[in-house]
C-alpha cells in the first residue's frame, strides 16, 4: 500500500509541475526570429515558438508565447524561419543505401519531404516510405508509372497497349498503396507513340475507383486539355509547346483541386552558383560552372513555360514545387525560376510548403503552427525580400531535431 501511495504522489507531483509551467524534458523555445508561417498568413515578427516531442506546441509573438520553466532557450535574433521545403516530383535511387543518401542530402538543403514519381521498381521504396529516418527527408512514391511502349527508354514504368493492361497496371500499384499514379502522355519529340486517350482515360477511371489520384507528364497544350477532360488530377509539368489559351484556362477554373508542378526547365542564362561550392567537390563544381552559360534557345523554351505559369498563377491555380531528376538542391533553383516567371516570393514559399504538404496529404507539416511537426529552416536572410535567400541556410530542423549539416559529401 505504501508503494501505491508513493507512486500516486509521484504522478501528482509530475502532473503539477507540467501543468503549472515546467517544461517537459526536451522542450526548446526558439526566440527572436521572423517566422514565415507557410500559408497566406502574414509573417510573425519577433516570434517565439516552443518545440516539444518533435512538434510545435506554441507559436506566436514573443509577448504571447509563455516560456515553459526549464526549457532550453535558443536565440534566433536576426534570422528568418520558414517551413521545410516539399519537393513533389523527384526520381530517386532504387537501392536502400543510395535512397537513404538521397533523403539525407535533401535534408541538408532544407527539404523535409520528397515524392519519387513513377520509376520505383523495387520494394525498397515502399519500405523506406514506412520509416521515419532521423536527419532525413520523408519519402513518398508513385511506384511504377504508366506509359505506352517506349523502345530504347526505361522499362521502369508499366508499358501498356490495351485498356486491360492499363487497368491492371493501376491495380498493381493500388495493391502497394502508392501515393499517386503517374502517367506519361508524350511522344518524346516524335520518337515514340503517345499513350492513347482510351488508355489514359482507363487509367484515370481505374485509379479513381481505387481512390488514387493521377498526375501526368505532358508536353503539348492539346494533351493537357484532353487529359483534363478525362479527369486528370495534377500536372507534373506545365505546357511546353505553346502559350495557354482561354479554353484551357476555362477548364482549369472548373477544377479547383487541380494541382500544377510547373517543373521549370533550365533557364538558359548565367546564374550565381557560388552557394553550391561548399556542397560539391571541386571537380563537380567546375563541371557545373562550365555549363553555366547563356543559351538563347534554352531561354526561349523557358519563356513559354514562364508565361504559362504566370497565367496559371493569375487564375488562382494550385501550384506546388517539383524538380524532376535527383538533384537535392534543385528546389532552390526552381523557386527562383518561379519568381522570375512572375510569382511573388510569398506565393512561391506557399507552393513549396503548405501547398506541397496538402498535395502529398501530409496533415502534420507544411506550416509553422501548434500541433504540426517541427520541420523548419533557419535562414540568415529573408526570402520574402529575395527568394534566393532560401539558400542562406543557418540550420535545418526535422521533427524537432537539428539536422547535421557539417558535411554534405
Amino acid at each position: 500500500m505504501r508503494r501505491v501511495k508513493l507512486l500516486v504522489l509521484v504522478v501528482i507531483a509530475v502532473w503539477s509541475v507540467t501543468a503549472f509551467g515546467q517544461a517537459p524534458a526536451g522542450t526548446t523555445i526558439f526566440e527572436g526570429a521572423r517566422v514565415i508561417v507557410g500559408d497566406a498568413r502574414a509573417p510573425i515578427e519577433n516570434a517565439s515558438f516552443v518545440v516539444t516531442g518533435g512538434r510545435f506546441v506554441q507559436v506566436g509573438t514573443a509577448a504571447n508565447v509563455k516560456v515553459p520553466a526549464g526549457a532550453t532557450r535558443v536565440s534566433l535574433a536576426g534570422k528568418t524561419v520558414m517551413p521545410a521545403i516539399i519537393d513533389t516530383h523527384t526520381h530517386l535511387s532504387q537501392t536502400r543505401e543510395m535512397l537513404l543518401d538521397d533523403l539525407r542530402r535533401r535534408a541538408y538543403f532544407g527539404v523535409g519531404a520528397a515524392m519519387s514519381m513513377g520509376q520505383d521498381t523495387t520494394d525498397v521504396s515502399f519500405q523506406v516510405r514506412g520509416e521515419t529516418i532521423p536527419g532525413s527527408a520523408r519519402f513518398f512514391t508513385a511506384g511504377r508509372g504508366i506509359t505506352a511502349p517506349e523502345p530504347g527508354r526505361t522499362t521502369a514504368p508499366f508499358w501498356v497497349s490495351t485498356v486491360a493492361e492499363a487497368r491492371k497496371a493501376v491495380d498493381e500499384n493500388a495493391a502497394k498503396k502508392v501515393d499517386i499514379i503517374k502517367i506519361w502522355v508524350d511522344d518524346r519529340m516524335g520518337t515514340v507513340k503517345k499513350l492513347a486517350p482510351e488508355l489514359y482515360t482507363a487509367v484515370i477511371d481505374e485509379a479513381h475507383k481505387n481512390k488514387i489520384r493521377v498526375i501526368a507528364h505532358i508536353y503539348t497544350l492539346d494533351d493537357a486539355k484532353a487529359t483534363l477532360k478525362a479527369g486528370l488530377d495534377a500536372f507534373a509539368h506545365g505546357v511546353r509547346d505553346k502559350d495557354l489559351d482561354e479554353e484551357f484556362l476555362s477548364l482549369v477554373k472548373q477544377r479547383p483541386n487541380l494541382v500544377l508542378g510547373p517543373n521549370m526547365p533550365d533557364r538558359g542564362v548565367v546564374g550565381d552558383i557560388e552557394w553550391l561550392r561548399p556542397a560539391l567537390s571541386p571537380e563537380a563544381f567546375a563541371a557545373l560552372q562550365k555549363g553555366n552559360t547563356n543559351r538563347p534557345d534554352a531561354n526561349a523554351f523557358w519563356q513559354i513555360q514562364a508565361r504559362n505559369l504566370a497565367k496559371m498563377r493569375d487564375i488562382g491555380a494550385r501550384i506546388v514545387v517539383g524538380t524532376d531528376g535527383n538533384t537535392a538542391n534543385a528546389p532552390h533553383i526552381e523557386m527562383e525560376d518561379m519568381v522570375v516567371a512572375g510569382m511573388t516570393p510569398a506565393q512561391v514559399i506557399i507552393a513549396a510548403t503548405s501547398n506541397g504538404a496538402q498535395f502529398l496529404r501530409m496533415t502534420d507539416t507544411g506550416t509553422i503552427e501548434a500541433n504540426k511537426s517541427a520541420d523548419f529552416i533557419v535562414l540568415d536572410a529573408n526570402p520574402l525580400d529575395n527568394i534566393t535567400n532560401t539558400r542562406k541556410i543557418a540550420s535545418v530542423y526535422l521533427r524537432g531535431a537539428q539536422v547535421d549539416r557539417s558535411s554534405y559529401k
